[in-house]
């Protein structure tokens, strides 16, 4: 199913891509929740509802051509990030490859949808891309093990982290966090793919375009930890909750690697596509 959060006249509401259309859950059906997070919180029967409200005849429908995407989880309880997580990106940045997961996080203000636009921080004159693919917890758990692990995994979605390079690396003591969570630097979208349809997430293609070149092109296979490593390890620090993201890591080509480095300007256009679940595609301006 590819589950996405649609904007209507009557608000922001849960969706499910059928075709060429996007089926209102809560108006095909009132007792259905309004976001995808608490569809994800209510469990394998929900989504099993929600399926079947879809398929109906009379669902209320909005053509994908018209429809304004927001970002399937606008309001994640927590976005955490995986540094490090490529083997050839860990080679192009000259760090050695990584014993355990790196961790990192970004604060909701962060997320942005679909078509929005990514926006330069005055403060910052170096900010890189990033193509990530991003799961989406559906079960809570804590201290899980590598083999239940995947129990806990609703999806996945598309994930861009948005780094200003110059806060993350040259300030004292190298600020990650900061330099990550700028307003607006984690794009994600366009639908979230869950696992019965997206199958195997680590074997897909994932590319990022700036301005139509490709400059990142790898594969999920890439990853030095695979999503059941990774869920579990950070399951043993926070309690993972339904809606929680985790940006997996991004593979070599970044801006800040290249000579020249590469860094986003004014009127750029982002494009992240990953294998099975789409492109993400976002524009570039300057903060007001």
């Amino acid at each position: 199913m590819r589950l996405a959060t649609i904007q209507t006249p009557t608000g922001p509401r849960a969706a499910v891509l059928l075709g060429n259309d996007y089926i209102d859950l809560h108006a095909t059906r009132p007792d259905l929740p309004l976001s995808v997070r608490e569809l994800l919180a209510a469990g394998p029967p929900m989504l099993r509802s929600a399926a079947e409200a879809a398929a109906r005849p009379d669902a209320v429908r909005y053509p994908a051509s018209s429809v304004k995407l927001l970002a399937p989880i606008p309001d994640p309880p927590k976005a955490i990030c995986i540094g490090l997580n490529y083997r050839d990106h860990a080679a192009e940045s000259g760090a050695p490859i990584p014993r355990e997961p790196v961790l990192f996080s970004k604060f909701a203000t962060a997320i942005i949808g679909p078509g929005e636009a990514i926006r330069l921080p005055a403060v910052s004159q170096e900010v890189d891309y990033e193509a990530e693919l991003v799961l989406v917890v559906g079960k809570k758990g804590r201290r899980l093990s590598v083999a239940t692990a995947l129990d806990h995994l609703a999806g996945c979605t598309i994930g861009h982290d948005v780094s200003a390079r110059d806060w993350q690396l040259k300030k004292d003591g190298r600020q990650w966090l900061a330099g990550k969570t700028f307003d607006t630097f984690a794009p994600i979208g366009p639908v979230l793919v869950t696992m019965d349809e997206l199958g195997d997430p680590h074997n897909l293609s994932i590319r990022l375009r700036l301005n139509g070149q490709i400059m990142q092109d790898s594969n999920t296979r890439q990853m030095i930890f695979r999503a059941e490593q990774l869920l579990a390890y950070v399951s043993q620090v926070v309690t993972l909750e339904p809606g929680d993201l985790i940006f997996t890591g991004t593979p070599s080509g970044v801006g800040f690697t290249r000579k020249p480095p590469v860094f986003l300007k004014e009127g750029d256009v982002v494009e992240i596509e990953i294998e099975k679940i789409g492109v993400l595609r976002n524009i570039v301006e300057k903060e007001d």
